[in-house]
């Protein structure tokens, strides 16, 4: 797990910088992260739905958030032991 990722994703999505979020969608090695991230930009663009836009853009930012905490935590442990 790359924390930094985690860190970008919600940068990027808290600042509507979807340029930045599209080239971490590619870039991750965390392929639920990508797939979260290519769910909300497809909503995003091309749902009529705001309430569908909506659901995908706190999915994605709850699991960047679980994701970064659970990075974190992975890194106390191998710094504590």
């Amino acid at each position: 797990m790359n924390k930094a990722d985690y860190d970008r994703a919600l940068h990027y999505a808290k600042l509507a910088q979807w340029d930045h979020l599209l080239i971490l969608m590619v870039r991750t090695k965390d392929d639920i992260l990508s797939k979260k991230i290519e769910q909300f930009l497809h909503a995003y663009h091309f749902q009529y739905d705001y309430t569908r836009m909506e659901y995908c853009f706190y999915e994605l930012l709850r699991y960047a958030e679980y994701a970064n905490e659970k990075a974190a935590g992975e890194q106390n442990e191998a710094i504590f032991v």
